[in-house]
């Protein structure tokens, strides 16, 4: 099968590539496709889960694996020539705890290489564009890191309102042209750029049905998470810091992990200015807001001789619930507990 030892030159050049995005804010990267060799596809390779489903052509990572090195070569043969065809998406239903069912897509096992690949160049750029309080699908963050987060700041910040925002259809809503968009502002490669519209445009397969949507990136998708980051940082992240926080009258916090966040405020005129913006803002990206899943949420901090063992405020971010509550000393404590739904 050939020399499949893993590299310490490919992480040298994502390094350099992230102490050249880092040093140059403003840095558009042109040449970035040619890195992507043998050696480099070789540890995508490596990177790549194993154990999932198999795509359309049935494929699976032992499969692959049996001939790992003609095929890395002549996937570079086609990458490097243009030849590569993103495969479409194989759509599996995943039933959910409240009965319902949600889609996930299962690309073909050569294309996830691919995918993985392009997501460790973009990854290498714009993991130091990416604000801290963004926290799914990176790198030395967490669920576990958000939810920690969220407690300090409520309590750091004397957050006494939260705003529980809902994203309609997130990952099936993104506008293809404002993501390419968006991609430019840091990347004008043409062949990276290629491949996103490839894999935007690759369409779904279910059962004998094809589909090609005209917005969206199919969830499961390997490279969909860095892009509903990049966009997300676009459209709320950089918004946040940028033009609403400099802007409001107390202390507040946004904690996001991938298309979930929440935003705390101080002060109860801030959250609703900010429950007013949100669905514009959202709007003039192509996506909802949803009226009925987004709350504003009243969360002070329970004065210390209130009766009773838990406060009025509660919201749900990350499958927890998260409430006020006295500790055993009598000190009223944010809790956490998973949510009904999650449980059931």
């Amino acid at each position: 099968m050939g020399d499949t030892s893993r590299s310490p030159t490919i992480s040298t050049q994502l390094q350099r590539i992230a102490e050249q995005a880092k040093g140059y804010p403003e840095m558009v990267f042109t040449t970035l496709a040619h890195r992507m060799d043998v050696d480099f596809l070789r540890e995508a390779y490596h990177r790549t889960r194993k154990d999932s489903a198999p795509g359309i052509d049935g494929v699976t990572a032992d499969g692959y694996a049996e001939h790992l090195e003609e095929n890395l070569r002549d996937l570079h043969e086609r990458l490097r020539s243009g030849r590569y065809q993103a495969p479409p998406v194989k759509r599996h239903w995943l039933a959910k705890a409240d009965g319902s069912q949600r889609p996930i897509g299962l690309p073909t096992f050569e294309d996830k290489i691919v995918q993985r690949a392009v997501t460790m160049l973009l990854g290498a750029i714009y993991e130091q564009d990416f604000h801290e309080f963004s926290h799914g699908f990176r790198a030395g963050h967490s669920a576990h890191q958000a939810l920690s987060e969220l407690r300090e700041q409520c309590l750091g910040q004397r957050i006494n309102w939260i705003v529980d925002a809902d994203v309609s259809g997130f990952f099936d809503s993104l506008d293809h042209g404002l993501l390419q968009d968006m991609l430019q502002q840091r990347v004008k490669d043409g062949s990276i750029l290629r491949l996103i519209g490839k894999w935007l445009k690759a369409g779904v397969v279910e059962g004998e049905t094809f589909l090609q949507p005209e917005t969206g990136s199919p969830q499961g998708a390997v490279i969909s998470p860095m892009l509903g980051n990049l966009f997300l940082h676009q459209v709320l992240d950089e918004w946040y810091v940028r033009v609403v926080k400099p802007r409001l009258r107390g202390r507040s916090c946004l904690i996001r992990f991938g298309d979930d966040f929440v935003i705390g405020c101080e002060v109860e005129e801030d959250a609703r200015r900010i429950m007013t913006a949100l669905p514009k803002r959202f709007a003039r990206f192509g996506l909802t807001i949803h009226p009925q899943k987004t709350a504003l949420i009243a969360f002070s901090k329970p004065p210390l001789r209130q009766e009773g063992t838990k406060g009025k405020g509660t919201f749900e971010f990350l499958g927890f619930t998260h409430y006020w509550t006295r500790s055993r000393r009598g000190y009223w404590v944010i809790n956490t507990t998973l949510s009904k739904l999650e449980i059931s």
